[in-house]
């Protein structure tokens, strides 16, 4: 936790944790009564930008993945229809890691994993898929931990390169017509 002072003696919390309180308080909002895929991810990046405020790259692929599995979502609010399918995305890490050297992000994605076990153990999801490779050891202890067997998927993550991309989607779409009533959803 971050901490500044100012002249007057009084404490100021560092806009870092404010805005890692506002991206929580956000991602809450979106929380499905009843998770059926769990997403998780590493952190949100370090530039502010964040899937549940619709700016992200990781927002604009799984949009477009799902509307490929759901042309019928074209119509609504995605984040809307996120959630109403069951959806819900997670990160690891409290805190972003994308500007942090390779050892020091190893070590916040090993201290996320007990964060990531009390989510698993509370949301119970049918399936988990993890949205970045490199975090996979990380996902699979926190599920063992927390007891949790079930379908797992691990995809790349679908931001720079597009040959990532279309196996993130190619990975995503046959999971999302399978696990997922969308046609339940869409006629309501």
């Amino acid at each position: 936790m971050t901490i500044k002072s100012r002249k007057d003696g009084r404490r100021l919390v560092s806009t870092k944790i404010s805005r890692a309180d506002s991206r929580e308080r956000l991602r809450k909002r979106y929380r499905p009564r009843r998770v059926q895929i769990l997403f998780v991810g590493e952190s949100a990046p370090a530039s502010g930008l964040f899937f549940y405020r619709a700016d992200s790259g990781l927002y604009r692929v799984l949009r477009e993945t799902f509307l490929t599995a759901f042309p019928a979502l074209r119509k609504t609010d995605f984040l809307d229809s996120f959630r109403a399918l069951g959806c819900y995305l997670v990160d690891l890490c409290g805190q972003p890691v994308d500007r942090m050297d390779s050892r020091a992000r190893r070590r916040a994605c090993d201290v996320g994993e007990a964060r990531l076990v009390r989510t698993i153990r509370a949301l119970r999801p049918k399936v988990i898929v993890t949205v970045v490779r490199s975090i996979r050891g990380n996902v699979i202890r926190a599920q063992q931990q927390a007891g949790w067997s079930g379908p797992h998927i691990d995809l790349p993550y679908p931001g720079r390169w597009s040959r990532h991309r279309r196996k993130f989607r190619r990975g995503l779409v046959p999971l999302l017509r399978r696990s997922l009533s969308a046609i339940n959803f869409l006629n309501s």
